[in-house]
């Protein structure tokens, strides 16, 4: 974690200097009051106002700011906890409105999520940047075993009728989880055809 300690006139001119430094908004550093400043010995001799500023976890911070921004311009009555690991900042979103940022087939969720992404990477040069997922009731957990199940009972109906079958369009990582459900079968294969948004995935015979 980075800090500065800077002096200034006031406590808030030498928080400002600090601000400026690191080049963030205030929300996005913790402050630590050394000495507030004010007059000398005998009023004579204005001291200057000490303060340690101290950089928060500024990749977490600004994708917590963007999405709650987003929660209240919409006036949605969602939630959300945070799970971090390694290399990833994960939102559980939850709560009464949480479908409408789900959207259809999780389209609103992967788009907010690219959103997030973009903004809490502008932060990447102070900290590591760590990927952030947003997940909504488990939603993601539950679409994936809905498209694993939907590639097994496909490849089965292609081995009866010995015909490929062309998917629906999907996004690349609802493509992903079809081609790795079916990576390892012993007579299909899976291949992607066409371009984006329509690009979608073949279930065909070896």
């Amino acid at each position: 974690m980075k800090e500065l300690i800077r002096t200034g006139k006031t406590v808030e001119e030498a928080v400002n200097l600090a601000l400026q430094e690191f080049g963030v908004p205030r929300e996005m550093v913790e402050v630590e009051v050394l000495d507030e400043g004010g007059k000398g010995f005998l009023g004579l001799i204005s001291k200057q106002a000490i303060v340690k500023v101290i950089l928060k976890d500024v990749v977490k911070e600004s994708a917590r700011n963007f999405l709650k921004q987003v929660i209240e311009a919409m006036k949605l009555d969602v939630k959300f906890d945070i799970e971090e690991d390694e290399d990833t900042i994960k939102f559980n979103l939850y709560g009464k409105n949480v479908g409408l940022l789900i959207g259809h087939r999780g389209e609103t969720l992967d788009s907010l999520q690219y959103l997030v992404n973009i903004v809490a990477s502008k932060y990447r040069e102070y900290d590591r940047y760590r990927r952030i997922i947003l997940d909504a009731e488990n939603y993601r957990k539950r679409r994936e075993e809905t498209l694993i199940r939907l590639a097994k009972k496909l490849a089965k109906q292609v081995m009866e009728t010995k015909e490929s079958i062309e998917l629906e369009p999907m996004s690349p990582n609802e493509r992903r989880i079809i081609h790795m459900a079916l990576q390892d079968h012993p007579y299909v294969e899976t291949y992607s055809e066409g371009e984006e948004p329509n690009r979608r995935v073949i279930i065909a015979l070896k």
